[in-house]
């Protein structure tokens, strides 16, 4: 198995012991992947991107207010270091979608706003807003608005290509949180999936 088969397998198992059996079967009723179009795509745009974010959108192409069969849905699917906080997974189409002007804009902000708060900036990651590629995973159950997830392919000396960076509001932080997409994917494994639990099952 690859570690999104492994990934998935376990997130089912997660659900399952919540007793959330009927939603875990809606959604994998109803749910389809990417296709190799929408996959080529996002490697054109990103070409280091990591197979096992290909595995997770084949397997499903998003679960962040994802229309499939006339029926629009919000699927927790991942974590991050912000324990027991959900995530969800963008389609390949929003990943694709996402400028540059964007992200330069929000780490332009970042950088301002740390450096006249006095905050630390992650050393990992570069300190040039123009020219930081970063591909936008994940949103938090929040719509974004409190956390957001990507993949960092322009680090600074001290990171890694391909790194895992979460950005947190209130207060603002931008840290990385894993070395790689498969390491951060071990970890929320690790946690037990954390993320799904009595709280968010109510939800």
């Amino acid at each position: 198995m690859t570690i999104a088969e492994k990934y998935v397998a376990g997130l089912k198992e997660a659900y399952l012991s919540f007793g959330a059996h009927e939603t875990w079967q809606h959604f994998e009723n109803i749910k389809h992947g990417a296709t190799k179009e929408d996959l080529a795509k996002i490697k054109e745009v990103y070409p280091l991107v990591p197979d096992s974010l290909l595995g997770l959108l084949e397997y499903v192409d998003g679960t962040h207010w994802r229309e499939y069969q006339g029926e629009s849905i919000v699927f927790f699917f991942l974590g991050s270091d912000v324990e027991e906080y959900p995530y969800y997974l963008s389609s390949s189409e929003t990943m694709v979608k996402d400028q540059p002007n964007y992200l330069s804009h929000m780490l332009t902000d970042q950088i301002q706003w740390l450096k006249e708060s006095g905050g630390q900036w992650d050393e990992k990651l570069t300190t040039d807003p123009d020219t930081a590629n970063w591909l936008h995973f994940s949103d938090c159950m929040n719509n974004g608005g409190t956390s957001m997830l990507f993949i960092d392919f322009t680090p600074s000396p001290k990171g890694k290509v391909g790194q895992v960076v979460r950005y947190l509001h209130d207060p603002d932080e931008i840290n990385v949180i894993a070395d790689s997409f498969d390491e951060y994917l071990q970890k929320i494994m690790d946690s037990g999936y954390d993320f799904i639990n009595e709280d968010t099952m109510l939800d």
